[in-house]
């Protein structure tokens, strides 16, 4: 090679070296650093994510993320929020280098497109143009469920490091939203379980207790409700911050059927969601199940079992305009290898009626070797399909979000209804606010009127609650607002009815016992009064300074949990006995009195509803309150409705002891509590650490030392408990427990057989065509009874189709009172329910006496996954019950 000449040798020396520099040592490719300086899952975890019988915790997989973050440019990550248990939260972004630099402003433009419905074409165009896709992948919200949060190791060291041309452009397209854990605290327990019995017989077992703080699989039940942290963070993130365009919650299903499921879902679909939505997520799931059949790539299905007519999961996002899906893998032993005979293979519900090669199944899996390998291979595969259909649509995926955004807004000016109306003057004003809130939380706008309105023949005062229709989240309101009415659908004419995946009412009006009421017609002298509700909504006044006692309403929930508060602090608390007056305010039957101190203050200072001060000490006939000791039973095998109701009692400050069913034999029970609470749980599990069906029984899959049942021993004690004054409360499946013979020990051999006045009459009720799918059904509540202070005639409660009860004409020294039953006609309050005419009349509350003891039976669990407010009362009564002189 012959050279220029140069005036300066050094010159020349130096741009030589450049020279060299630049061939042996080339700049990396826009994007970041070379691959081999990001590391690998291998090296960080010390496997690889899906080896046999590996598993990482959420720690190291937060760790590795952030290692990335920190090598590569294309990653960054953003904590959202705490789980329950308070760990952080995080969204991992992976996107190219540039997109990643662009975060803020790709932000805005989601939020504009999401939300600007008047949007000037010009404007639009340009953010159309600058504007990229937004996919939000939510990994393994069922802790067990582990193979989705293992593969995101993988897909981010893949998208981090990849030149590969195609992959590129979809990075430079789409920005992949990583929640790398939805349920964080469930994720340790999981995994720490499988590294203890690793090597032994109970390998893979299933973990005892819930997989989370409180709710365990029913996290996926709470997006309507948000009464728990990590679901208020993920919802914040669709709702409020981000608005991503399309979401994907990814999820596992049982061994033994299809691989993979990818949509569309099944019917019943909500009639509340947009069309399009529905034709976009079969776009998605086609070409799903196109990529990863060609891959070859066996089992995967589509249109089978789950539907999304419920907006209680993760895909409550399809009611703000989110392309939104779920995807279901076929699971081993967490990460133990499961071999699958092919006569094994079958499939259940609804969409496919046999394990054979069909339209929703074009590639049957025929069995063998399943791995937690195979399956990161699956979720690995289906997310590249995301990201390739949302590269290749990118300007029509953000067009449709405008779109959305603009025929929502459009619908609310010129459809009925148009606004919702809560007035202030409720029963229980407490849940008013709390359901204000919670539409704030969902992103909802939220209005007072200003000043006084008349419409339909309403009158309606200033400071009322007014909920337009007239916003891009309509839908959402809509479904949410009204009372729900089941879509019924058969599989052929006239023929069997599609069954719902989950219950079929969430009408938060109904569950919280509010009046809301419908707005058919416009007006525009209503719209000038509104003012927007700006910041947590509240009711509270200024404390005075001076005050003897303050008066706290039965009709408020949240007075209970002022009184709960008070009772723990040893607090002076009492409980009207009748009506009263105080300071020209009337307190209903059963109303609190707390005398002042200044240990109260503080408990006042969070309410939300003012109490009544009073100047001198009430002359009304009161009762004085004690704290109750209460035991709440648990058992092992993920009991879920036992963990709501702990939540519950945590919210309101409810003091209890977890009592577990292998306890009873050994625990004192009438010296340590003077209430036990029997939560939802199936009577074998109770009393045998046993599944039940037909008659039949099943071994569980737990390690035996978590399969302790009650025992015989321990219902006697449980009976000599009752008989001695305690107090039991049971609803639900738990309630068998307490119909049929009992028996009291009196001395070594001598025994008290009894059995209370009250039989199940549910099962022929059933075999008569009774069918209610979780429905709310209306009780009429016997008035003037102490476990119905503070409530209403009527409420609407969550019933599943059984119990029912049926009282008798007692003996002995028993008694029975009917504190709720169903009414005669017009049950049905919202979602479904067929031969509902045969609950008419019939007990669905009651109350029974033996001894000095009592029993509160519930058809229903008055908390249900915490969302129905409506009925807490009746629990908070049951737990302050007075003692039988």
């Amino acid at each position: 090679m012959r050279f220029p000449s140069f005036k300066s040798k050094a010159l020349f020396v130096s741009l030589f070296a450049l020279f060299l520099c630049l061939v042996l040592f080339p700049p990396p490719a826009e994007g970041g650093p070379p691959a081999e300086s990001v590391p690998t899952p291998a090296e960080h975890f010390g496997f690889n994510p899906g080896a046999d019988r590996m598993l990482f915790d959420y720690g190291q997989l937060i760790g590795y993320l952030q290692k990335l973050d920190q090598a590569s440019p294309r990653v960054k990550m953003v904590e959202i929020g705490r789980s329950p248990l308070g760990k952080p939260m995080f969204i991992a972004f992976l996107s190219s280098e540039e997109n990643i630099r662009r975060l803020d402003e790709l932000k805005e433009i989601n939020r504009k497109l999401a939300l600007e419905s008047g949007l000037a074409e010009l404007e639009r165009g340009a953010l159309l143009d600058k504007g990229r896709v937004f996919v939000l992948a939510g990994l393994s919200m069922h802790a067990d469920e582990v193979g989705p949060s293992q593969a995101a190791p993988l897909v981010a060291h893949e998208l981090a490091t990849t030149e590969e041309p195609q992959r590129r452009k979809w990075l430079d397209d789409v920005v992949l939203m990583i929640i790398p854990s939805l349920n964080p605290d469930g994720m340790d327990m999981v995994v720490a379980h499988y590294r203890k019995y690793k090597g032994t017989k109970y390998e893979g077992s299933t973990m005892p207790g819930v997989y989370h703080k409180y709710v365990g699989h029913d996290n996926n039940r709470d997006y309507v409700t948000l009464s728990q942290e990590d679901t208020k963070a993920v919802v914040r993130v669709y709702s409020r911050d981000w608005f991503p365009q399309v979401l994907v919650d990814k999820h596992q299903m049982w061994t033994s059927g299809p691989r993979y499921f990818v949509p569309p879902v099944h019917d019943p679909i909500a009639e509340n969601v947009d069309a399009g939505l529905w034709n976009w997520t079969k776009i998605f799931g086609s070409q799903m199940i196109t990529d990863m059949t060609e891959a070859g790539l066996a089992g995967v299905c589509h249109s089978y079992i789950f539907d999304d007519y419920w907006p209680g999961s993760t895909e409550t996002s399809l009611w703000k305009n989110v392309i939104s899906m779920l995807t279901e893998m076929a699971s081993v032993k967490d990460a133990t290898p499961v071999f699958v005979e092919p006569n094994e293979l079958a499939v259940y519900g609804k969409g496919l009626s046999e394990y054979k090669k069909s339209i929703n199944m074009p590639l049957p899996w025929p069995g063998g070797w399943w791995r937690l390998s195979d399956m990161v291979e699956y979720e690995i595969a289906s997310l590249r399909s995301i990201l390739k259909t949302a590269s290749l649509n990118r300007r029509e995926i953000l067009m449709f979000q405008n779109d959305l955004c603009r025929k929502e807004v459009k619908k609310g000016l010129t459809e009925p209804p148009f606004y919702y109306v809560l007035p202030l003057g409720q029963k229980d004003r407490s849940e008013l606010v709390g359901t204000v809130n919670l539409l704030r939380e969902h992103g909802i706008k939220v209005y007072r009127l200003s000043g006084p309105a008349v419409l339909e023949g309403r009158s309606f005062s200033a400071g009322d609650i007014v909920v337009p229709l007239a916003q891009p989240f309509r839908p959402f309101i809509k479904e949410v607002m009204e009372k729900q009415e089941y879509p019924v659908r058969h599989y052929t004419p006239d023929g069997e009815l599609i069954k719902p995946y989950d219950i079929t009412s969430w009408s938060l009006p109904l569950h919280r016992g509010i009046q809301a009421l419908e707005i058919g017609s416009r007006s525009a002298d209503l719209e000038s009064l509104l003012v927007e509700v700006g910041e947590d909504f509240s009711l509270k006044k200024d404390i005075p300074p001076d005050f003897r006692a303050a008066g706290l309403s039965a009709d408020n929930n949240e007075s209970f949990r002022a009184v709960f508060e008070a009772l723990k602090l040893g607090l002076k608390v009492e409980r009207l006995e009748e009506e009263t007056a105080c300071g020209g305010i009337k307190l209903p039957k059963g109303s609190f009195i707390l005398t002042a101190e200044p240990r109260l203050r503080p408990i006042l200072e969070k309410l939300t509803v003012p109490p009544v001060f009073l100047a001198e000490p009430t002359t009304a006939k009161t009762r004085r309150l004690a704290l109750p000791r209460i035991a709440l039973v648990e058992t092992y095998f993920h009991d879920m409705d036992a963990g709501w109701t702990r939540f519950v009692f945590d919210s309101y400050s409810v003091p209890f002891s977890v009592l577990r069913p292998g306890d009873f034999e050994t625990a004192d029970l009438a010296k340590n509590f003077d209430t036990i609470v029997f939560p939802d749980a199936e009577k074998s599990i109770l009393l045998e650490g046993r599944y039940k069906a037909r008659d039949e029984e099943y071994l569980a899959d737990y390690p035996p030392e978590f399969t302790k049942g009650i025992g015989k021993k321990g219902m006697e004690k449980l009976a000599a408990f009752l008989d001695s004054g305690g107090t039991i409360l049971s609803w639900g499946s738990s309630t068998p427990l307490f119909i049929g013979k009992l028996e009291i020990p009196r001395g070594k051999e001598e025994k008290e057989e009894f059995q209370l006045p009250v039989e199940d009459v549910s099962e022929r009720m059933q075999k008569a065509g009774l069918y209610c799918p979780g429905s709310l059904l209306k009780i009429l509540l016997l008035e003037d009874h102490p476990l119905t202070l503070g409530l209403p005639r009527e409420i609407g409660v969550i019933f599943n189709g059984r119990p029912v009860f049926s009282t008798s004409i007692p003996i002995f020294d028993m008694d029975r009172r009917v504190i709720g039953k169903f009414p005669e006609k017009n049950i049905l309050m919202s979602g479904y329910c067929e031969k509902q005419e045969l609950l008419g009349d019939k007990t669905g509350l009651v109350w029974l006496k033996k001894g000095k003891g009592q029993v509160v039976l519930f058809a229903f669990s008055p908390i249900f996954r915490a969302s129905t407010q409506a009925a807490y009362k009746l629990l908070f009564n049951a737990l302050l019950l007075p003692k039988i002189a």
